[in-house]
């Protein structure tokens, strides 16, 4: 017979359930709901060498170790090293890159004001600028154990190209928040979602970058509707993610061993290769990719119609796309909104003068 006692006893029982299943979950950075804190990567490095210099040599017959075989595929290694948990929180992480350290005397006067916007509106993040010199070494300890990944990054002849490898490396590897230096937050990472979203079932926010409703858009874009890489916001171990970096590895690898990962050589521009029209492509391939969604026979292809002239957010699986006003506000065309309308996030000074070089 069921008594109000037993009631209580149960609701405190689920209760306890519950309390103690959240004591278990990573902790959350204060003031920032969805985000969980972490240690600068140079403090994890160094704990890194250290438990590895305590271990103990083994005795005996060597085991072998656990997980994906060298000689798996691309794909299934990265799988197995960068694992996707959905339900954890995202990294408060803020990765940014430029040739100097902001502490340098040759850290750009005018990117200071943007570079520390972001600290400034991210009390609590662990802001990383990684310089060039010491991008090589980083992507050379998180990859160590895909050796091919840090190869294809080591042979890219353009350093735009390894720019914009590195964002898709680091934030596979790591997750949090990157954007370019010549961008200022306008608001916090945590509020570029409504509160009502569960943090637990999005892994991956991305925006849009450029919607040419127009018949000369490929004068002017790679693709009819563009995402925007200067901005994005991951867990580790995302599709996207791992996709994008074998897709690097595969084309660096190959064009390497044909003699032609080379300027004015390589059978892709910069666009097609490393940049927006590539990642693109591999945020399509996602949506359509039965492996992740559940495609029945018959159905439609996301494609750009389903986000031309988007004016909010869009969550499709774990992936939350936002308008072009939230990465480029004040662009004034396309539909993009003012630095002060509600979804702008961040603005983009655009200084990406790569893209006046000829021979890309």
């Amino acid at each position: 017979m069921i008594t109000p006692r037993k009631v209580l006893l149960a609701l405190l029982c689920v209760v306890s359930f519950v309390l103690i299943l959240r004591s278990f979950r990573d902790p959350e950075v204060p003031g920032a709901p969805g985000y969980r804190p972490v240690k600068k990567i140079s403090e994890e490095e160094d704990e890194a060498i250290a438990n590895s210099a305590r271990k103990t040599p083994p005795q005996g017959r060597a085991q072998l170790p656990l997980g994906a075989s060298p000689t798996a595929p691309l794909r299934e290694r990265l799988r197995y090293q960068f694992p996707y948990e959905i339900e954890n929180r995202f990294p408060a992480y803020i990765w940014q890159t430029w040739k100097y350290n902001p502490a340098s005397f040759w850290f750009d006067e005018d990117l200071r004001g943007p570079e520390a916007s972001w600290t400034e509106m991210h009390p609590g993040f662990t802001h990383e600028v990684i310089p060039d010199d010491t991008q090589q070494h980083l992507i050379k300890y998180l990859y160590g154990s895909v050796p091919e990944v840090f190869e294809a990054y080591d042979s890219l002849p353009l350093s735009v190209m390894k720019a914009d490898f590195f964002r898709y490396l680091v934030l596979l590897a790591r997750g949090g928040v990157y954007s370019d230096i010549d961008t200022s937050a306008l608001k916090p990472a945590h509020t570029w979602l409504p509160e009502e979203l569960d943090r637990s079932t999005i892994g991956f926010i991305v925006g849009i970058e450029a919607d040419p409703d127009r018949d000369d858009w490929h004068d002017w874009y790679s693709r009819r509707l563009q995402f925007c890489q200067w901005t994005f916001v991951s867990k580790p171990g995302h599709p996207i993610l791992r996709d994008m970096v074998a897709y690097v590895t595969e084309n660096a690898l190959r064009m390497k061993k044909a003699g032609i990962l080379k300027v004015g050589k390589m059978d892709k521009t910069v666009m097609e290769f490393t940049g927006p029209g590539a990642w693109t492509d591999s945020i399509f391939r996602y949506f359509n990719n039965p492996e992740y969604f559940n495609i029945q026979p018959g159905d439609k292809n996301i494609t750009y119609e389903d986000f031309s002239h988007q004016t909010t957010h869009r969550k499709v699986g774990d992936v939350v796309v936002l308008p072009i006003t939230s990465f480029s506000p004040g662009v004034g065309q396309m539909g993009a909104g003012d630095t002060d309308d509600p979804m702008a996030f961040v603005k983009h000074n655009f200084g990406g003068t790569w893209k006046t070089d000829p021979s890309l």
